[in-house]
């Protein structure tokens, strides 16, 4: 009996100490790391013509690039101009505009691992792509262009990303372009070449129109400062909205110079400072394309174009909060490949890599 007593015993023991240990080790899993679960996203738009934008991946621990990586995880080509990407539930949101109508395209993938999810055909034109819900996203399209090359009414694909399909078009004004979020309401704006001076304002709650908000011009680059206010490139000025009363606050003015305007708002880490690209053609220089990027503190009454902060001309750049860099794309043409400059707040030069044709966005990991 003792001796039945201690095996009992001893068996509870080890039984109690293998589930404890179970129990450990059961906590203590850790799931790899997918390959695209970190870095920056790279959008190169491609040449219109050959219809070869992609996304490359740039690692800033090892300063090395991962060049066209949806061709890589799904061994087919975007075939089309990349315009944008974003990531909603867990999902990437490219938007592809192909050179022939009826061949564009959003292609909607895994965030961690970029293989295909779905591709969605129904669109034409795509532009910008703006996280809208738990499982929803907005991709502001132009639409088909009339026969004599104007615009048609510019609408909102409303994705839902649990079955990967369009469920509504709202439709919005010509050109539609740009798009931010404040609350339950969008802002869209659209090209300078649509001939439309006003900002849609869409309620987002119930997919609708709920009013729009008068400009003097075409409204396409947009961001949301800490006040929650919306600024805005109108022209050869940046203004600044308030969300709530759809009043126009503030008109800073950006100091003229033939064929330029402002343009790529973005934000530092604390949503206080603005920088823009500010482009123009030098007719003094056989109209050669030049541009600065300069800042202006969200407080500021007048914008200062006397020292640019960088003095380049770039097809996009954008504000790494996390790490507290700049990213610029550097394209010398259409049919090569570009560069990724990346410089401090201050405008010193940090590096630059090689990437594929003409970067003009970026996504943080």
């Amino acid at each position: 009996m003792q001796f039945n007593s201690i095996i009992v015993r001893s068996l509870v023991a080890t039984s109690l100490f293998l589930s404890l240990n179970a129990c450990n080790s059961e906590t203590e899993v850790v799931v790899p790391a997918q390959p695209y679960d970190a870095g920056v996203f790279v959008v190169n738009i491609g040449n219109f013509t050959d219809n070869n934008g992609s996304i490359s991946l740039y690692n800033p621990t090892t300063k090395t690039i991962s060049n066209d990586v949806f061709q890589k995880e799904n061994t087919r080509s975007l075939s089309g101009l990349v315009m944008g990407y974003a990531e909603v539930a867990d999902k990437g949101i490219i938007l592809v505009d192909n050179s022939t109508n009826g061949n564009d395209a959003i292609e909607i993938v895994s965030a961690s691992t970029f293989k295909s999810v779905a591709t969605i055909k129904d669109v034409e034109n795509p532009r910008s792509v703006i996280k809208a819900g738990t499982n929803k996203a907005y991709v502001v399209c132009w639409d088909t262009f009339n026969p004599d090359y104007s615009y048609k009414l510019g609408y909102i694909a409303v994705i839902d990303l649990t079955t990967n399909k369009i469920t509504k078009k709202i439709p919005v004004q010509n050109g539609a372009e740009g798009i931010v979020i404040v609350g339950n309401e969008a802002f869209i704006g659209n090209t300078s070449f649509s001939g439309i001076n006003s900002i849609s304002v869409v309620d987002i709650t119930k997919d609708e129109v709920s009013g729009n908000i008068p400009v003097q011009g075409a409204a396409a680059s947009f961001v949301v400062d800490a006040n929650n206010k919306v600024w805005c490139t109108v022209g050869s000025e940046i203004l600044r909205i308030n969300p709530t009363s759809k009043i126009v606050e503030a008109r800073l003015k950006v100091s003229s110079k033939p064929s330029s305007s402002p343009n790529n708002l973005t934000l530092n880490a604390n949503k206080t400072v603005i920088f823009f690209d500010y482009s123009y053609e030098d007719y003094a220089d056989n109209s050669r394309k030049k541009g600065e990027i300069y800042s202006f503190n969200i407080t500021d009454a007048t914008i200062s174009t006397t020292t640019p902060l960088i003095k380049r001309a770039f097809t996009g750049f954008a504000f790494d909060v996390k790490n507290g860099i700049i990213y610029a794309g550097l394209t010398p043409s259409y049919k090569q490949a570009g560069y990724v400059i990346r410089y401090q707040p201050s405008g010193a030069l940090i590096d630059s890599i090689k990437t594929e044709v003409g970067p003009s966005g970026f996504f943080f990991k």
